[in-house]
């Protein structure tokens, strides 16, 4: 199954903002609601004591990610000081304020857009995206890697979305949790409800959005070409999937060697 380069709905500029929020809160909490990055931890664990910082920036942010679990997991196991910057294009102010304020200001963001591919010099740190590689590219997202190898800052992608047709078929479950879950995502909004049950817009966009993500997303081998021609390539580069309780997750992690730096580390795939 070949990657496609069709566009998602909720990406679209003509896309109201007020739905793109309810989207992607929805899209957060359902993620959230199932631990699917939980998986991510231990990579993150690992690329934090690699990469000698404990300052997070999050690009491609949506509504916030897993970043408020995940946080509080890291914080756990780092030594407190852990902070987290949430950027987008587009960015999602009210649910960026509520995790700002829910973690007790250790998650904060950026107000103004940020292009992921062209990162401001004062935001320095570990870059994450999750469930947003795949939005982008071949040559767009060689440029994000390329541009973090350029400042050497670390860098980890994360994919939900992946070219299997199991992961496909799990899409359907997408507009069902929407239906089951949206009385239970604060804040409440009118709007919320009434684009999700009396014109399901919001289920059917998170239904076709996560197909055309899983048809868009990357491959370990695509993954792995991606980083093989960019210059200069010290970096020590982790590729692979972890698998979660209801599915794997694809992950690629670089960042600038240390003492005993290696090549490529190519983890197994799973079938």
């Amino acid at each position: 199954m070949s990657r496609i380069g069709l566009s998602e709905i909720h990406e679209q500029p003509w896309f109201p903002n007020f739905l793109r929020d309810d989207v992607t809160d929805g899209l957060q909490f359902i993620l959230n609601f199932g631990r699917v990055y939980r998986p991510a931890a231990s990579c993150l664990r690992r690329a934090l004591k690699a990469a000698g910082t404990d300052r997070f920036v999050d690009l491609c942010s949506g509504a916030g990610g897993p970043w408020l679990w995940l946080c509080r997991h890291l914080k756990d196991e780092n030594t407190g000081k852990l902070e987290v910057c949430l950027t987008d294009k587009y960015p999602n102010i009210a649910a960026f304020e509520r995790l700002h304020e829910a973690s007790d200001g250790r998650i904060g963001y950026r107000a103004e857009p940020v292009d992921a591919a062209r990162i401001p010099a004062q935001l320095r740190g570990f870059r994450t995206l999750f469930t947003s590689f795949h939005h982008f590219s071949p040559s767009e997202a060689a440029a994000i890697i390329q541009n973090a190898m350029d400042t050497r800052q670390g860098i980890g992608i994360f994919e939900a979305p992946r070219r299997r047709m199991l992961s496909i078929l799990l899409t359907v479950l997408m507009p069902i949790s929407a239906f089951l879950l949206t009385p239970f995502i604060r804040p409440f909004r009118l709007s919320r409800v009434v684009w999700t049950y009396l014109l399901p817009v919001i289920p059917f966009v998170l239904w076709f959005d996560g197909t055309i993500s899983c048809l868009r997303a990357y491959s370990l081998t695509e993954l792995s070409e991606l980083i093989r021609n960019l210059k200069p390539n010290d970096y020590k580069w982790e590729i692979g999937e972890q698998t979660g309780w209801l599915a794997p997750i694809t992950y690629m992690i670089g960042y600038p060697p240390g003492p005993a730096s290696s090549p490529i580390r190519r983890m197994t795939e799973a079938n």
